[in-house]
């Protein structure tokens, strides 16, 4: 088993809606996706940005694509039109996951 940033093995894209932000996150591989299935839970992630998400993260599988859909509550101060943050919308947020770690066999790393 490898430690291993999410960057090389899966894709995200965020954003907002409103004071909530959405971090899609998704692998190539199917084998890959069951990592992120076990190890990248609504808990994870939600201690992950614990300095900037105040309320729950629900998450969502799309097994079909392969991804992992995430819902962080009160994380935006507000929203796009109310925030003074850089990231209002949260369009950093995804990059920011990407740097959580997982534990994947040694042959699925990049």
């Amino acid at each position: 088993m490898a430690t291993v940033q999410l960057r090389q093995v899966a894709s995200a894209r965020s954003g907002d809606k409103g004071d909530d932000a959405n971090i899609g996150l998704w692998a190539a591989d199917e084998r890959v996706y069951a990592v992120l299935r076990e190890q990248v839970t609504p808990e994870r992630v939600r201690a992950h940005f614990a300095q900037l998400c105040r309320g729950d993260v629900e998450r969502y599988e799309l097994p079909n694509l392969k991804a992992l859909n995430f819902i962080l509550h009160d994380t935006l101060d507000g929203g796009g039109a109310a925030s003074l943050r850089t990231d209002a919308q949260g369009k950093t947020l995804s990059l920011g996951l990407l740097e959580m770690s997982v534990e994947v066999p040694d042959e699925l790393v990049p």
